[in-house]
């Protein structure tokens, strides 16, 4: 038996129109056209759909069990083509993106990936927002995404709640802080901490550790690569803070310890800044929602 989904709309349409013609009519198909398939479904079913020479038009019991799977079945369907043409309207557009947190392409392309599927004509590109003020380009239209942690209150932009992380401490397994439960500000006085090349206002080690606690480490590295980053940790080079949706393969890993910055640890929040008459576009609502929820698998891995 194949059943598609136009043979339980037609079942539901004849139930509800109560005869052939009027349903015809809701499927704009020929009454002939439509006899043609009722004959068609009962083939395929194998039993009679309908009770013959009753006004209305009745179904069976056979016809019935149709109609309460096409009842079921149908709303859900109709439910994905609905959000399905609400995602095509206003298929191009521009997606041009600034980023506040040099860590964030580890989450933020495999985003635009899957965006990419669902949005081939929007003209997506990446501002990395450390040169330059991201937010004025945003008030200026130069981008239309800002990644941000740090929300301002400006006329006319929305920053949307993306996901809550935590900076993590990562050292050698070998290093004597791995006997620490946690790192404090202190214990990177004598430390070479490596960063990436950006400003210290930008950092979480420095912003939420070391700044308030005015220590400043040993030395600083900076280097442009989580990879080569973590290669360095693991050679003893140095240490590093990192967000943990990088992570993931540090965890599981033998060369490396992590801790908590502070015994309470720290949390921060990311956000996505877009001017408010763009946030309510389509396309702009999934890459918000592929936001959200994706950066959260990396975490949890």
């Amino acid at each position: 038996m194949h059943i598609e989904f136009r043979h339980l709309r037609t079942i539901r349409a004849i139930h509800q129109a109560g005869g052939l013609a009027r349903a015809a009519e809701l499927l704009h198909l020929t009454q002939s056209a439509l006899s043609h398939q009722v004959k068609g479904i009962e083939e395929q079913c194998g039993v009679e759909l309908f009770v013959r020479r009753s006004k209305p038009l009745r179904l069976s019991s056979a016809g019935q069990k149709l109609l309460r799977l096409a009842e079921r079945i149908l709303p859900e369907i109709e439910a994905i083509e609905a959000e399905f043409r609400g995602l095509r309207s206003g298929r191009s557009g521009r997606l041009h993106i600034a980023i506040e947190c040099h860590a964030c392409f580890e989450w933020l392309f495999p985003v635009l990936e899957m965006f990419r599927h669902a949005w081939p004509d929007v003209d997506v590109d990446i501002r990395p927002g450390l040169a330059f003020g991201a937010l004025p380009a945003l008030l200026r239209e130069e981008v239309d995404l800002v990644v941000s942690s740090d929300p301002e209150p400006l006329d006319g932009i929305d920053f949307t709640p993306l996901f809550d992380y935590e900076p993590v401490f990562v050292a050698a397994a070998t290093h004597p802080l791995a006997a620490r439960p946690f790192v404090s500000a202190q214990d990177l006085a004598e430390e070479t901490l490596i960063t990436y090349p950006v400003e210290r206002a930008r950092l979480d080690v420095f912003t939420e550790l070391l700044t308030p606690a005015r220590v400043e480490p040993r030395a600083i590295r900076q280097v442009e690569l989580t990879a080569v980053i973590l290669l360095l940790v693991a050679s003893g080079r140095g240490v590093t803070v990192l967000p943990d949706w990088v992570l993931r393969e540090v965890r599981t890993s033998s060369d490396y310890i992590t801790r908590r910055l502070t015994e309470a640890g720290v949390t921060k929040r990311l956000y996505a800044a877009t001017r408010r008459s763009d946030t309510v576009k389509p396309f702009m609502a999934h890459v918000l929602r592929l936001a959200r929820t994706e950066p959260v698998k990396l975490q949890r891995r």
